[in-house]
């Protein structure tokens, strides 16, 4: 074998290793200490409750331990075990191999395929799990309806997208990587732009605020931080879940507030108007921008690596594959890619968990932080989120901070 294919089987061993032993720990430590609530939640949140939501994270992580096999599984039956090649024979006897139809029909492909795989798990997850738990609202027909849209979406707006990479890699010549990357940013910025206004409404509906004195605390807060927002909007997200968030979408002018209908009939109005200072932070801080900042540098360098690597034959034969093109050579890359960055998951965690922190400073200055402290015990118990999750699991993955340490650096603040 050579020694690229050998470098993948042990990256992709050793990282689905890790893996499932970051979630044994993680189960083993949620597990130990499920039989008393942390001393800086006593009183706040039961022993029910901090049950349930140990109970509740430890389903999960065993549902992903299957997951996580699964996914070493699916990218070897891929490469090694000749699945793309098989795929690219099929195509090639209806359209020409290596033509534009070729490549677009084997890349749908390994999205449908892995689409099929990974639907059990999001039925199981749906149906049985967030069921048992008490927080699934979804019927199985609303179930169906949202895969076939964003199946649809997903063709409408990713086949084009596909068929440009795909001619820039043809056409542009040894720079088709830095097009490529071009039209990448250009393209997401547009998906980020349509999704507020013409997407999430496929979905959900989107109702402006009728509570008035909620309304006029939170524009008052907007005023203060100078933020202008297009609109302030309430979700029906009960229709699917009782999980209850709020976010902000869009881009300048465009701006949206969300509040889902569950956050807004569970909290105090100070309470929302502290988990909007809050997400007013990460604007402030411009955390949305850092963020598409460092994801397209890194996209660069994947895109210059893959560059180098398209070229080269022993790229293809290490990995199981005798049909060299274009679309290949994507779906080859970033198959394997996951396998390789793995190590970078704990920088990318950390990085994001001080933004958390930026943001809930930014809260602290603007509203009251015990509101804030308040509004995130009720969601930690309202959303089964566990109190004690693993350490070192947690740096790994969370990307938010845990919820001891984020209360008690809150609590030291004042507004």
């Amino acid at each position: 074998m050579h020694w690229f294919g050998l470098a993948f089987l042990a990256a992709l061993t050793l990282t689905t290793l890790a893996r499932l032993w970051l979630s044994r720990r993680h189960v083993r430590h949620i597990a130990a200490n499920r039989g008393s609530v942390p001393a800086e939640f006593s009183g706040r949140i039961s022993l029910a409750a901090h049950q349930k939501a140990a109970e509740y994270t430890i389903a999960k992580e065993r549902l992903g331990t299957i997951e996580t096999l699964v996914a070493a599984a699916l990218p070897l039956a891929f490469t090694l075990g000749g699945g793309l090649q098989l795929l690219s024979e099929t195509w090639e006897r209806v359209f020409d191999p290596g033509g534009f139809a070729h490549g677009i029909a084997l890349i749908v492909s390994v999205v449908v395929v892995s689409g099929i795989v990974d639907l059990p798990f999001s039925v199981y997850r749906t149906f049985v799990i967030e069921a048992r738990f008490g927080f699934n609202r979804m019927t199985l027909r609303l179930f169906v309806l949202d895969m076939i849209k964003a199946a649809a979406i997903g063709a409408l707006l990713g086949i084009p997208f596909v068929l440009a990479v795909l001619w820039l890699m043809a056409k542009m010549g040894d720079w088709w990587w830095a097009a490529v990357w071009l039209v990448w940013v250009t393209f997401s910025l547009f998906v980020a732009m349509i999704v507020p206004t013409f997407i999430a409404p496929l979905f959900n509906k989107f109702s402006p605020l009728a509570d008035e004195s909620l309304r006029s605390r939170i524009e008052a807060l907007l005023a203060k931080c100078g933020f202008r927002a297009r609109g302030l909007f309430v979700m029906d997200g009960s229709k699917r879940t009782s999980h209850g968030n709020a976010y902000f979408t869009g881009f300048g002018a465009a701006k949206r507030i969300v509040l889902f209908d569950t956050l807004v009939s569970r909290l105090a109005a100070p309470e929302v108007e502290a988990v909007l200072a809050h997400e007013l932070g990460h604007f402030s801080r411009h955390h949305v921008w850092k963020r598409m900042g460092v994801v397209s540098a890194a996209s660069l360098a994947l895109l210059w690596i893959l560059g180098w690597l398209i070229g080269q034959e022993w790229f293809y034969a290490a990995l199981g594959v005798r049909s060299q093109s274009t679309a290949m050579a994507l779906i080859l890359f970033f198959m394997i890619a996951p396998a390789f960055t793995f190590p970078l998951q704990p920088f990318a965690s950390l990085y994001s968990r001080l933004h958390e922190y930026e943001a809930d400073e930014y809260a602290a200055r603007h509203a009251d932080p015990r509101d804030l402290v308040h509004a995130l015990v009720k969601l930690y118990e309202d959303n089964a989120a566990t109190l004690t999750p693993d350490p070192l699991h947690s740096a790994f993955y969370d990307s938010h901070p845990p919820a001891v340490l984020r209360i008690a650096r809150l609590q030291t603040q004042r507004a």
